[in-house]
């Protein structure tokens, strides 16, 4: 998957594939990458358009209880 980097003190990059609504993050101070599965696009674009990417990963996506992998 094809992602972006983000000026975010927590995320390195996202990508997001609307025909399979997978959201792919990259943390910065890890490294690792995980893919977060039935990610609708709305929530993609609200992350997306977030002032803050890390205060709206921990305070409204997380909450949401997307399943997820670690990847990398």
């Amino acid at each position: 998957m094809q992602r972006e980097p983000i000026d975010s003190d927590v995320i390195a990059s996202i990508g997001y594939d609307a025909a399979w609504r997978v959201l792919e993050i990259e943390y910065r101070q890890t490294q690792e990458i995980y893919e977060y599965f039935e990610v609708p696009l709305e929530e993609y674009t609200a992350f997306r358009n977030a002032e803050s990417k890390g205060t709206y990963l921990n305070t409204v996506f997380k909450p949401r209880g997307y399943r997820y992998v670690r990847v990398k």
